[in-house]
């Protein structure tokens, strides 16, 4: 099983970063972090590195269930999703695999929990 699903864009990296925000919230989900990995890479280490971000996406409502079927899920929230140049004015857009990264847990009501946050980033993705 992959830990993710992808999909490229055919957009430049700083038209794609906006453009999934957008996707993300007509499922429900907010950014809640936002880590811009060049940026970060550059004032950190001194060296250059794509366009990258991180964004830390959350649906509350789904948060909130997953967190009382199981109270040390947090450590795996929120769910991340990647925007990255591809090259050749293209992006690419990743997203964890929710149900891959639970797969730890053995409680089978958080799976079912991962598997509904599961279809609506798969949704995401594939509206990109």
């Amino acid at each position: 099983m992959g830990y993710y699903f992808a999909k490229t864009l055919n957009m430049d990296f700083d038209a794609a970063v906006p453009h999934t925000v957008e996707a993300l919230q007509r499922e429900g989900f907010g950014i809640i972090t936002e880590i811009d990995v060049r940026e970060t890479f550059r004032k950190k280490l001194g060296v250059e590195f794509r366009g990258y971000r991180i964004l830390g996406a959350c649906n509350p409502a789904l948060a909130h269930e997953a967190l009382q079927i199981e109270d040390k899920v947090g450590t795996m929230l929120p769910c991340n999703v990647v925007v990255q140049e591809a090259g050749a004015g293209r992006a690419e857009v990743a997203a964890i695999d929710p149900v891959a990264s639970m797969q730890a847990i053995e409680n089978p009501q958080l799976r079912q929990a991962a598997a509904t946050v599961r279809a609506k980033l798969e949704k995401v993705i594939a509206s990109l």
